[in-house]
């Protein structure tokens, strides 16, 4: 059980890819105070288990019922962060970036740390490692990136104003091309099966 768990583990950690988020959690969230940033981040893991954990149990079924391939999955959350990437790319104020509601749940719980890549991996290694391995790897690496996101303050010591501020438009951009990767993988799976 422990290696099929640590065998599990591994690809959930890299489609999570938490480190590589850290960045954009840091554009988003620039200008806010500790409270509201654990706020999003407490909102961004309850949504990522939430919608992880009953995409391991419902998610074939879900996708045959609305004749949804992974493909369109894809697409469709490469779509939500391009559009995420562009308006903090022209925006030139930080307003956009006060919390709401939602803030944690999307861009971050889904389609950041739970998105495409964990879901479609999640279904690809149930077959392979069993259920409970799946679960185990997809809890702790959500956990994990939360305890990633939480370190972000003292990361912004680290950079400070200015170099927040290129790391936000760096970030940006790198979200958009994020976006553009997983709708060109969309579009390949759908041509290509």
């Amino acid at each position: 059980m422990l290696k099929n768990i640590f065998l599990s583990f591994i690809p959930i950690f890299v489609a999570v890819d938490a480190i590589g988020v850290l960045p954009i959690y840091i554009s988003l969230t620039e200008g806010l105070n500790k409270k509201e940033r654990l706020k999003i981040i407490y909102q961004s893991v309850v949504t990522a288990l939430c919608l992880a954990i009953g995409f391991i149990f419902l998610g074939r079924a879900i996708f045959k019922f609305l004749n949804i391939t992974v493909g369109d999955f894809m697409i469709a959350g490469g779509v939500v962060l391009f559009c995420i990437a562009i308006i903090d790319i022209v925006n030139p104020s930080k307003k956009r970036r006060q919390p709401s509601g939602e803030l944690g749940a999307v861009p971050f719980g889904t389609p950041l740390i739970v998105g495409p890549a964990v879901l479609t991996t999640s279904l690809m290694i149930i077959s392979e490692y069993g259920t409970p391995a799946t679960l185990i790897s997809v809890i702790s690496n959500v956990i994990l990136a939360g305890a990633i996101f939480s370190t972000s303050d003292y990361l912004m010591k680290i950079f400070g104003v200015t170099g927040s501020r290129a790391l936000s438009k760096i970030t940006s951009l790198l979200l958009a091309a994020i976006a553009v990767m997983m709708v060109r993988k969309g579009v390949f799976l759908i041509l290509g099966g």
